[in-house]
């Protein structure tokens, strides 16, 4: 039985990538911290850590972990609110997943242009 026969709803990826994005994140957490305290010994590593992040490679991968940051707390903050009672039915989960998709998209433009 392969995974690719089954059509998720638009609803249940949301959810699925909220989760993906949230491991993705805690992942990262050691790499960042180890990157804010790396920037912040010393003013010669300060520029240091910023000549490395004006990099191509760096850039791109910055511009990843703010995708997964922006999608997980904007997809957390629907959740929150179902949570809450409101948008649990159908069409209204439907809206606010595809509405959870523009705004994510929306913010990684807006990270694009400002890195």
């Amino acid at each position: 039985m392969a995974v690719t026969k089954y059509r998720f709803p638009v609803t249940a990826i949301v959810s699925i990538l909220h989760r993906i994005s949230g491991v993705i994140l805690f992942l990262l957490i050691p790499l960042l911290l180890w990157a804010l305290s790396k920037s912040l010994t010393s003013a010669e590593d300060f520029q240091a850590m910023q000549e490395t992040l004006s990099r191509p490679l760096p850039m791109i991968i910055l511009w990843l972990i703010l995708a997964a940051l922006f999608y997980h707390l904007i997809a957390g903050i629907r959740h929150l609110i179902m949570d809450l009672g409101y948008g649990e039915t159908m069409k209204a989960a439907r809206r606010s997943a595809y509405i959870i998709m523009v705004i994510t998209v929306i913010l990684l433009i807006l990270a694009g242009i400002w890195l």
